[in-house]
């Protein structure tokens, strides 16, 4: 795919499997069974990935937050329709990365504050220095040196890029 706003390959395909197995490997040593929710649309790529490395029993659920990338405070609704019951339950939340980190402390403390999990998780492909602090555990396979916007895998610039099967640095 050649556009214009596609810069340098940061993550190729290679490294996002390494880094899929990496993730894989830390939650297998850590759940029996869980309730993985993704947010979507972001983190579907991801999740479908992770879960098939998983070795333990899993149910599935999704939530959606919408928000512009880099956005710390987002405010837009959270939508989760609770098809499945996750009061006592471990629950891990997936999605593509941590950028700003605000949707995610947002969706983590709608999910303790009002579902009564066991335990709330995160799982990501990585995460970005510049995130404001998640008080749960957080699995992550890689942390990027600086905070550029970055597009593929699930992470969308103008609603765009995100089949790309790489992370590139967005061009403006």
């Amino acid at each position: 795919m050649k556009d214009e706003h596609i810069g340098d390959m940061v993550l190729s395909t290679a490294a996002i499997a390494e880094g899929v197995d990496k993730v894989a490997t830390q939650l297998n040593q850590d759940f029996n069974e869980a309730v993985v929710i993704t947010v979507v649309p972001g983190g579907t790529l991801f999740t479908a990935d992770l879960t098939r490395r998983l070795n333990f029993d899993i149910c599935m659920d999704y939530i959606s937050c919408p928000h512009t990338p880099g956005d710390r405070n987002n405010s837009s609704d959270i939508v989760y329709h609770n098809n499945i019951d996750i009061r006592d339950k471990n629950v891990i939340i997936i999605d593509d990365a941590i950028e700003s980190g605000g949707t995610m402390q947002r969706l983590v403390e709608f999910i303790s504050e009002n579902y009564s999990p066991a335990s709330v998780a995160v799982a990501v492909l990585f995460v970005k220095p510049g995130r404001v602090n998640i008080p749960v555990k957080q699995y992550y396979a890689l942390e990027m040196e600086n905070d550029d916007l970055l597009i593929g895998y699930g992470m969308p610039w103008g609603n765009k890029y995100r089949n790309l099967p790489y992370v590139a640095k967005l061009i403006k």
